[in-house]
Parts: structure tokens; sequence; C-alpha cells
């Protein structure tokens, strides 16, 4: 599997970012399995917000990751050394974001295993 190549056609972020993400973003935090990733940008230092689908088990999270593994979020996440997750109503700090891409390479849900068969995905740590 190849972590750079993204599984959407290539309009769909510009697409997303200013159409879809707003409106996931309003019930995203609240409803499972999807949550909202609160990033820093690397050059502008602005806050962001990316809904994602997440799955959360032993203090950890599992994110899919169909646009690749070179997504912005993704890449803010590991240049910042984590981030904040909203999810089922409540924050989370996000810590030590890695992107997995070999099945047994770590412990993962047996969802997040699902998904690897198909796609790379960011595990990070939880806190409360």
């Amino acid at each position: 599997m190849d972590p750079n190549r993204s599984l959407m056609p290539a309009w769909l972020p510009a697409f997303n970012r200013p159409v879809t993400n707003p409106l996931q973003g309003l019930w995203a935090p609240y409803v499972k399995p999807y949550a909202v990733v609160i990033h820093t940008g690397r050059n502008s230092g602005r806050q962001y917000r990316t809904p994602v689908v997440a799955s959360v088990w032993d203090q950890k999270i599992a994110i899919g990751l169909p646009y690749s593994a070179r997504a912005q979020w993704v890449r803010n996440l590991e240049a910042a050394g984590g981030g904040e997750v909203l999810r089922t109503g409540k924050r989370y700090r996000l810590s030590a974001p890695r992107v997995v891409t070999e099945p047994g390479s770590e412990p993962l849900s047996p969802t997040a295993e699902r998904l690897l068969k198909r796609m790379p995905v960011l595990v990070a740590d939880l806190a409360g």
C-alpha cells in the first residue's frame, strides 16, 4: 500500500473544505463514530477543525486516511506532535500521532485493522 496515494478523486478535498466540512463540523463532535480533529496550521499558526470517522479503544484513537497520509491535517498533527479531538461532546488531547501502514506493526482495534487493509490509519494517544 502506498500511504501517499489518495483513494478519493483529486477534486474532492477542494470541495469538502468549504462545503462538507463546515456542515459535518456541526454534528460530528456529538455522533459516534464521527469526531472533529482540532489542529494548528504548520505555517499559518491558524486553528483548523477537520471532521473524521474515528475508532477509540484503550486510550487511543484511530482514523482512516482515505485522502492519504499526506493530508494537511495529518501533517499538521505530526508537526505539532498532537492536537485535540472532539468526540461525543467531550474534548480530548491527542498526542504521539503516527501513521500506521503495515498490519501488525502496532496493536489496533478490530475496526482500525479492517481500515488498514484499504488505507493508512492515523493512531494517536488520548488524554481526557
